[in-house]
């Protein structure tokens, strides 16, 4: 018996003198078809939802850092460097 969260469970029984070819062959047609592989699969790269604090904090960083290079930039410390946009 297979199950995965909250997902069905998969049973299979032998059948009189089935072989375990066969009865293998029986439970992956069962989970194939149950979509429990596809479901996992693609939940598996999936990457969480992130925080509302951290939103703010890499927006604020962000800005921090923005202002820094802009305070720079006006000083002389940093030349202005314009990239030459391709079609």
């Amino acid at each position: 018996m297979l199950s995965y969260g909250h997902m069905n469970s998969i049973e299979v029984q032998r059948a009189g003198n089935e072989s375990n070819a066969s009865l293998l062959r029986r439970f992956t047609k069962r989970v194939q078809g149950s979509g429990i592989l596809r479901a996992v699969r693609g939940r598996r790269y999936a990457e969480r939802m992130e925080s509302p604090l951290k939103k703010k904090q890499s927006a604020l960083k962000r800005i921090s850092k923005r202002e820094d290079y802009n305070r720079l930039r006006k000083l002389g410390k940093i030349k202005d460097v314009f990239f030459k946009k391709s079609h």
